[in-house]
């Protein structure tokens, strides 16, 4: 149970300072979200291993660290969590941007999904081996590694898929507007359904094909 608290707060304050960073206008919103998952990162990864997003949960599992049935309670836990720091970064702003999260318009579907498998396997890729592997067990950088690597991403592929690389927030912002907003346009969460845990998968794949004796 402890685990699980742990991920619903991490993940709510990521998706919390997402909407608050988002609503803002700043062109630094990427460094408070990095910021933001860097420090839920150091604060709960002796408790749950701090995922916060279930394409790492599902990386995880491929990579032989938790089980299927720990996979999906995560996976609630995560979800609940988006949702709800979706719906609170609404109540606190009171803007429609806290919320809405959408690709590019104009661009064809297959590069918002390229994106975000992309930006999700690189951050899964750092997790696993700056979290998971032996040659860097006790490391004291990771959380730092984790939230930079995700600042990077989304300054770099933000503009083009909306920058979620994690289902929890893609889901739990555009359902989080559909009850609390004026119910954007949800036809669109499957890229960041699709996208996240085919990234996630691959990094897993890759991760143990370069370190086979890492069991």
């Amino acid at each position: 149970m402890k685990k699980l608290i742990v991920e619903f707060i991490g993940t709510f304050f990521l998706v919390f300072t997402i909407g608050g960073a988002v609503a803002s206008g700043s062109a630094i919103a990427p460094v408070a979200i990095g910021a933001a998952l860097m420090v839920m990162v150091f604060a709960g990864g002796h408790i749950s291993g701090a995922h916060y997003n279930p394409a790492i949960s599902l990386a995880i599992l491929i990579r032989g660290r938790i089980t299927m049935v720990e996979m999906l309670q995560y996976w609630i836990a995560q979800l609940l969590g988006g949702l709800l720091g979706a719906v609170a970064s609404h109540l606190v702003t009171g803007l429609e941007a806290s919320i809405n999260m959408a690709p590019q318009v104009d661009i064809s579907p297959s590069m918002p999904v390229l994106a975000e498998v992309l930006g999700t396997f690189a951050l899964a890729y750092v997790v696993l081996n700056v979290a998971t592997s032996k040659n860097t067990a006790g490391n004291s950088y990771y959380g730092l590694a984790i939230g930079f690597t995700v600042t990077a991403m989304a300054i770099a592929l933000g503009g083009i898929s909306g920058g979620a690389f994690n289902p929890a927030v893609g889901i739990g912002r555009n359902l989080a507007d559909s009850i609390v907003g004026e119910g954007g346009n949800i036809t669109h969460v499957w890229i960041y359904i699709v996208g996240p845990l085919v990234g996630g998968s691959m990094a897993a794949i890759t991760f143990k094909f370069l370190n086979p004796d890492d069991k």
